[in-house]
């Protein structure tokens, strides 16, 4: 249910601010930062909560799920709402998402922890994790093929001349949300243990490899998002490929899907760090490929390997943080119970950066001339989306990468760390 409602909000949302609910382009952009926003501060906050809940007969977990649930579709369906007044429709899409981020939150925070219970290993948590996002990914292409197709079949050449058409974009939402609503926690709920939430707080963000590893995600997320949220848009307005949109997002999907396990191995037999740096890569060179040679051929090819690389960047840095909790723990022996904040403050980091580029993009647009419900954009609209699609996710990958490169927990490292602790267990 999250990755099916996430793909709506990701792709559709902002069209359907602009186009539908018909609020104005500053509204849209607020609308949708505050949101992310709300939804990254969420994230710690539930997580903490959680940690702090006691069991009862369906566990500690299940009543979060079930209970949130009513609610949650509640708020989607008035999200998707258009009131009777229009003055005020700023405030209702406001509250509304910020509700759903939050209710949404509450279920998928408590089921990502889920995998810890399966095993105490790390390399079957691991596997674990690989197949739970494998299925998740599939869900979001259900939900896409779905919604796509229901989207573009409501945007027929009739509407619009044969070129330049303003084709319904997937919006600048949290594109990378494609698969990007996945895991919080692998190892969520080691210990019971009740600790002030400031100080965990403090001796995390103190940690070096748990900073390294955010912050190099935090460029390459980014990046991901923007090569997807606007893409698009791109094949729209500056290289007339509107009629394949639709397909062009499935294809990357369906990349998504089956590279998953392909990386799941090659970390295995390589190491993680290896697989962040082949798997990040393997995005940049098509992208700007696409951007000088604009054809159907390319397009595809550029959204075959933009699955690789959203597989990569999102089964990596969910591979690698429980090595660095491992790491903590060796640092910190007395320290138990700090695991939710490792997890849920990087979701908050990743977001909040998402919702910034958010509101960046849309606001460059903009400035550009963006005219909603135009069929033909001005030239500067093709030359933002160029950069937008070109230029920046490479500055953001490339800054990512290189602050990646002073991560130090090697294969050697996490192996020494993963028997230190067997013999202290």
């Amino acid at each position: 249910p999250n990755q099916v409602a996430g793909s709506a909000t990701a792709f559709f949302l902002q069209i359907y601010l602009l186009d539908v609910a018909q609020v104005t382009h500053l509204c849209a952009s607020m609308v949708l930062f505050i949101g992310k926003a709300w939804g990254a501060v969420s994230d710690p906050v539930v997580g903490f909560f959680i940690t702090k809940s006691k069991w009862t007969r369906i566990g500690r977990l299940m009543p979060w799920m079930v209970g949130c649930t009513p609610f949650v579709v509640v708020s989607y369906f008035y999200l998707w709402f258009v009131p009777p007044f229009t003055n005020g429709r700023f405030i209702w899409y406001l509250g509304f998402y910020c509700l759903y981020q939050t209710l949404i939150t509450c279920f998928h925070v408590p089921y990502s922890a889920l995998t810890m219970f399966l095993s105490p290993d790390q390399k079957e948590r691991d596997s674990a994790t690989a197949y739970r996002m494998t299925m998740e990914v599939l869900g979001t292409l259900v939900g896409a093929a779905i919604q796509g197709q229901i989207v573009a079949s409501a945007h027929t050449l009739k509407n619009c001349p044969q070129h330049n058409m303003s084709a319904s974009h997937l919006g600048n939402g949290s594109g990378a949300e494609i698969v990007k609503r996945i895991v919080h926690s692998q190892d969520f709920l080691s210990h019971a243990v009740s600790i002030p939430f400031h100080k965990g707080f403090i001796l995390v963000m103190r940690h070096g490899p748990y900073l390294t590893l955010t912050a190099a995600f935090l460029f390459i997320s980014v990046a991901i998002q923007l090569v997807q949220s606007n893409f698009v848009l791109f094949c729209t307005h500056a290289v007339d490929l509107r009629d394949h949109f639709q397909n062009i997002v499935l294809t990357i999907l369906v990349s998504a899907v089956v590279s998953i396990p392909l990386w799941q191995w090659f970390l295995e037999r390589f190491g993680k760090k290896k697989a962040a740096f082949c798997g990040i890569t393997w995005i940049m060179p098509f992208t700007v490929m696409l951007v000088f040679i604009p054809n159907l051929v390319v397009a595809y090819v550029v959204a075959v390997s933009s699955g690789l690389s959203v597989a990569a960047s999102l089964l990596l840095p969910w591979s690698m943080l429980p090595d660095v909790v491992d790491d903590f723990r060796l640092a910190n022996p007395c320290c138990k119970g700090y695991e939710a904040i490792f997890y849920s403050f990087y979701v908050f980091f990743t977001k909040f950066a998402a919702g910034i580029s958010l509101g960046v993009s849309t606001l460059c647009l903009e400035f550009a001339g963006y005219d909603t419900g135009a069929c033909r954009q001005p030239a500067q609209v093709a030359y933002t989306l160029k950069l937008l699609i070109g230029a920046a996710p490479v500055a953001f990958i490339v800054t990512g990468l290189l602050i990646l490169l002073l991560y130090p927990i090697s294969e050697d490292v996490r192996l020494r760390n993963k028997l230190c602790l067997e013999e202290l267990q």
